[in-house]
This record gives C-alpha cells, structure tokens and sequence, in this order.
C-alpha cells in the first residue's frame, strides 16, 4: 500500500459512476450471459452518467491544480473484463482519467478495496458497501436521486457525525433511553473526544489534500450536518478539535430535516447513517448511507 499513502484514492462501481439500469434489468431478469452479450453488442454505446459521475468529475479535476496527481479514483466492478469494455469506452468518451480497475466477474470486488489502497468506496451494492465498512474503509451505498449538475468546481463533501464520522457510542443511548438521557450524557461527556466512526480516516486524507491548497483557493470543501443541538454541540467540536481535524462549517440543527441545508450547502455527496434521513437528503443531493451503526442493526 505504500505506493498509494501520498494520494487521496477513491474505489467506485461501474453501477455508480454510469447508469447501467438497462443492462442490470437483463442481468436479473435473464442471467449472466444474457448480460455479456448486451453489454458486447452494446459496447460502443456511450452509458448516461450516474449517480456519482458529478462528483468523479470534480474530484479528478483537482488534479489540474497540482504539480503532481494527487487524487485517484479506481474502478471496482462486478462486470467481467469483457463487459467492462463498455465501461472503459464511456470513460474514454467523457475524458475521465481513470486507468486502474478490477473486473470480478459477478463477485463481489470488495476484497480489491485495501490493495489498492483506498480511502472512499462508493456503490450502489449495500452489500459490498457493508463489506468495505468490516475492512475498516470508508463506504456508502449511493441512493439514486437523478444525476445533478456539478455546477461550481469546488468539491463540497457533508457528513453527519454520529455514525459516520464518529462512532455511535452516543446514538446508542439516545436510542435505548431517548432524548433526554442523550442530551445529559453528551453533556456530562463533553470534555470526552468521541471515538472515531468510519469516515474519520477519510476526513483526515480530505483533510491533508486541503492542506496543499490556500484557504482562498481550495478546492475542497466539508461540512458537519448533524441533528445534534445545543448543548451536545461542545462535545463535537471538542472531538474534532482533540484529533486535530478542521471542518469547514458546522451545522447544528436540532432535529430539522437536513435536505434544504445541504441545498443550501451545496453537497456534492452526502454521507448519513439512517435510513430515513438518507431518503429525504436525496431529494436534493446525492446521498450516501453508510450501514453502520444501531440505526443499521438486523431487527
């Protein structure tokens, strides 16, 4: 993995960065080799971008603002190499820089995750987002929202915190015994770094490609979007503080829904926990839910 330490490595699916619901319909409806031959007689035609398209886009153009390439994103696809031909075509096609891929056949290409050194993966398979998230990467299973125009080339990345970028240590009581019981435990704890979740890894190597850039020019931007509010803020801020990690803007909103701020943000992405807080975000940003956490516990 050395070779990878000094780059920011992004693992995405060919299902997330392209809309390939044509070709997965005859996959499940007429079976794997149905499949290989669609997409063989199909693979000059350029696929519509997906979900995560925007974000890819933005994310390898930061590499324009270097003198050395220090993003990368890798290809990680259940497709054979075969039927990846397409895959490849189409990003040919839209000039994406992407050169490192592995083609797993109808297996799950999770195991490829830590070789490559990745510090993000992406997919629209919940399974092998879970998968990723037991390796101890970063992962979420992208909802589908109908693709966004990137818009601005700044890269703007929100996060909720419980579950997320922090462990769910304080979800769980909130769960068990209810507002309350949270709010004079984080209270009581403030002084307590939380531990961390899985996306901390991912917000300290966002964190240090921020770092190459001034603070005027950077092309990079994060946010906390969390329904915490007073006073279970101080122990968030304190945490962040403690591991050294800076977020752009933080928003307390106290339970409000967080769809409109992140509109209002600007979010790329958005990475959640809950289920429920996942399906209104994506109305208006391209979600990611991270299966992690009580809120993902089998009944």
């Amino acid at each position: 993995m050395s070779q990878h330490t000094d780059k920011l490595v992004i693992a995405i699916s060919s299902r997330a960065l392209f809309n390939l619901q044509d070709s997965h319909r005859v996959f499940e409806e007429q079976g794997l080799d149905a499949f290989s031959d669609y997409q063989i007689a199909h693979e000059n035609d350029v696929l519509q971008k997906g979900d995560a398209f925007p974000l890819v886009e933005k994310f390898l153009r930061i590499n324009e603002r270097l003198d050395e390439a220090r993003v990368e994103v890798i290809l990680l696809s259940r497709n054979s190499a075969d039927t990846g031909l397409r895959v490849f075509n189409s990003i040919e096609h839209y000039g994406l820089n992407i050169t490192r891929a592995a083609f797993c056949n109808g297996e799950s290409p999770y195991r490829y995750i830590a070789p490559f050194g990745c510090h993000l993966f992406l997919s629209t398979d919940g399974r092998d987002v879970r998968h990723a998230l037991e390796q101890g990467v970063a992962a979420a299973t992208l909802i589908a929202g109908g693709v966004r125009d990137g818009g601005e080339d700044t890269l703007r990345f929100a996060f909720d915190g419980d579950a997320v970028i922090f462990s769910d240590e304080a979800e769980q009581i909130f769960k068990r015994d209810g507002l309350a019981a949270f709010t004079a435990s984080e209270r009581a704890a403030a002084q307590e770094p939380l531990a961390g979740g899985p996306f901390k890894g991912f917000l300290e190597a966002l964190q240090r490609l921020q770092s190459e850039f001034g603070p005027d020019c950077c092309p990079i931007r994060t946010a906390l979007v969390t329904a915490r509010s007073a006073p279970a803020h101080e122990r968030v801020i304190r945490t962040l503080r403690a591991w050294n990690v800076r977020i752009d803007e933080s928003v307390f909103l106290g339970g409000l829904p967080k769809g409109e701020f992140l509109r209002a943000f600007g979010a790329d992405v958005f990475f959640d926990d809950q289920p429920n807080h996942c399906a209104s975000a994506a109305e208006h940003v391209a979600t990611g839910h991270v299966p992690h956490g009580i809120a993902n516990q089998e009944a």
